[in-house]
């Protein structure tokens, strides 16, 4: 069974009022996002929250799976913030698959700022799942 996905997903789902609205674009290669953080997103003043730039990691690693047809959910995600994003700023969020193998998926994803300079970088198990609760 393959789990649909939610109208209300914050990071995607473009019914929920308060979430991210994310557009994801690509194919089984490569999946990618561009996002601009408002005052709402803010940890530091001026300074995107780290939460909200491991949510895009994550989202993007998510939507590599769909892409690849595999349900999978994650079990581990490794970030390594390089630099702050500062609010306001645009920022894209990158994904690719590493390796499938039996039930255990790897990931690598990235946020980068629009002139290309790396903001976070993160590696990721993912969980293959016949179905979600």
């Amino acid at each position: 069974m393959r789990p649909s996905i939610s109208k209300f997903c914050f990071a995607c789902g473009e019914r929920n009022p308060i979430g991210l609205r994310l557009r994801i674009e690509g194919d089984t290669q490569r999946v990618s996002t561009h996002f601009r953080p408002r005052r709402e997103h803010e940890g530091w003043e001026g300074v995107t929250h780290g939460g909200i730039i491991a949510t895009l990691l994550d989202e993007v690693l998510a939507w590599i799976c769909v892409k690849n047809g595999l349900n999978a959910v994650t079990a581990r995600i490794d970030v390594k913030f390089r630099r702050p994003a500062k609010v306001g700023e645009e920022i894209s969020a990158h994904a690719e698959l590493t390796q499938v193998r039996g039930n255990h998926v790897k990931g690598r994803a990235e946020v980068r700022s629009r002139d290309g300079g790396l903001i976070a970088e993160a590696d990721a198990l993912l969980l293959r799942v016949s179905a979600l609760p």
